[in-house]
């Protein structure tokens, strides 16, 4: 009753202390901009959204996700079995196995940068995300609620009042 009035301008609203408000409003745009940036990066990471999707389900099911050949590793795999087919000693065969060995050494290299990152920065960011922030929105609820009530009672108080001075005043 006490949310509506208030959202109908019918009732008083306690207000919080200014730095606690701004404390709130950061609270808040860490919280989107963790996000967005979490959300980002795992696109960065993983640009197929059907792959990203299986990760998920694999994380939220506390599986581990399969091991997937990065695109690096399979062009690599490719070169080597087309420079196998021509001939290991032609100048095409050598020169597909040289970078074929490079790009063998580059998917390994994303692969790394895959699992470092998702590690020391996209694990950090969930844990905001899924721990603290879930702890501040809980509080803030409750906080609210406190809020809401003691609105509640101050109403009362001030409607008991002001009955008690018209009683007192009509005999």
């Amino acid at each position: 009753l006490q949310f509506t009035e208030e959202k109908l301008g019918q009732a008083e609203k306690t207000e919080l202390d200014a730095h606690f408000e701004n404390l709130l409003a950061r609270a808040d745009c860490t919280k989107n901009w963790t996000e967005k940036i979490l959300r980002q990066t795992e696109v960065l990471l993983q640009p197929n959204p059907s792959a990203r999707v299986e990760e998920f389900l694999y994380e939220k099911l506390d599986r581990k996700v399969p091991s997937r050949v990065t695109n690096g590793e399979l062009l690599a795999q490719y070169m080597t079995e087309a420079a196998n087919d021509f001939g290991p000693g032609t100048p095409y065969g050598k020169t597909l196995i040289k970078v074929g060995e490079t790009q063998r050494r580059l998917g390994a290299a994303e692969r790394e940068f895959i699992r470092s990152a998702s590690i020391s920065f996209l694990t950090p960011l969930r844990n905001f995300l899924e721990g603290d922030w879930r702890t501040i929105s809980k509080e803030r609820r409750i906080l609210q609620n406190r809020r809401l009530d003691l609105d509640a009672c101050k109403a009362r108080l001030k409607k008991a009042k002001a009955a008690e001075a018209k009683a007192a005043v009509t005999p």
